[in-house]
């Protein structure tokens, strides 16, 4: 029986739905202070649902992030809120790996706004320090360049302990980074550095699909989480999410349809991005398990 390990889905765009409050800059990183009942019952939701990883919700979180909107001060809170939130949901609704969380430090989806690959590296080795003690493994996530994903790894590498990469796609064409490289180069650009897992996440299941078997070649665990937007174009440095619009074609039976040909295909990890909340996460479970998978995961993920 192949075992698979099923992930959660996106918290960024569920928590703007059950908020009080209007999307900021931040995303949900406000939200950790604010309203953390919110933040704590959407990690247990997704847990109950049957994910076997959780993310920490510090995605927005980042250095760069909270400096541009002046909250430099909440970096530290910030991240210890993110995990004790995480671990109370697991405390609540069962066992599941807690994943750090290093997300583009300047925005999903834009791969120009970079600054030097050692002031990038440092700024990961800021937030790496913030969460190791707390967590099971580190997800570089979203990585829309080889060298953001190289950054991110090598800092997550001298904490320890096991590391997931997952880069993001552009949604049309060939598959490549949004940066224009190919995933070959990208994961070359990680050699000498142990990753535990390879991902695609944060673009069109079209995309995953389209890309899966080039990242199959490469060898290794392979995993996949796509999000449910008609396009991620209207986004821009700084702007908020409520410009994004979700699909009407991608409910739990078709989120979970796309992701069980993931896994078909050869993909050991499956969960959801943006738009994929709990309803998803427990269809996707129940197809996995209909069609005789185990699940697996939890603490030792």
């Amino acid at each position: 029986m192949k075992k698979i390990i099923l992930t959660d889905g996106g918290m960024g765009q569920e928590l703007v739905r059950r908020s009080k409050s209007e999307p900021t800059p931040l995303w949900s990183a406000r939200v950790l202070i604010d309203e953390p009942d919110l933040v704590r019952d959407l990690h247990a939701e997704f847990i109950r649902a049957g994910a076997r990883v959780i993310t920490i919700n510090t995605y927005s979180a980042t250095p760069e992030r909270l400096a541009r909107e002046g909250a430099d001060d909440l970096f530290k809170p910030l991240q210890k809120r993110g995990i004790e939130l995480a671990k109370q949901a697991r405390d609540q609704a069962g066992d599941a790996a807690i994943a750090g969380c290093l997300s583009p430090l300047f925005g999903s989806y834009a791969p120009a706004l970079t600054i030097s690959y050692q002031d990038t590296l440092d700024i990961y080795r800021r937030i790496v320090d913030e969460q190791a003690d707390g967590v099971d493994l580190f997800l570089c996530e979203t990585m829309a360049s080889a060298e953001e994903a190289r950054a991110a790894v090598t800092a997550a590498s001298e904490s320890g302990k096991p590391i997931w990469v997952s880069w993001t796609l552009a949604d049309h064409g060939k598959p490549r980074l949004r940066s224009g490289e190919t995933i070959a180069n990208a994961a070359s650009a990680l050699d000498g550095l142990a990753v535990a897992a390879r991902l695609l996440n944060c673009c069109r299941p079209e995309a995953i699909a389209a890309a899966l078997p080039e990242l199959i070649d490469l060898g290794g665990p392979v995993g996949a989480y796509a999000n449910g937007f008609t396009s991620t174009e209207a986004l821009k440095h700084g702007g908020t999410v409520d410009v994004l619009h979700a699909r009407h074609d991608l409910g739990p039976d078709a989120y979970a349809d796309q992701a069980i040909g993931w896994v078909e295909a050869g993909a050991s990890i499956v969960g959801g991005c943006c738009e994929v909340g709990p309803p998803h996460i427990a269809a996707l479970r129940d197809r996995l398990e209909q069609a005789g998978y185990e699940i697996s995961g939890g603490t030792h993920a």
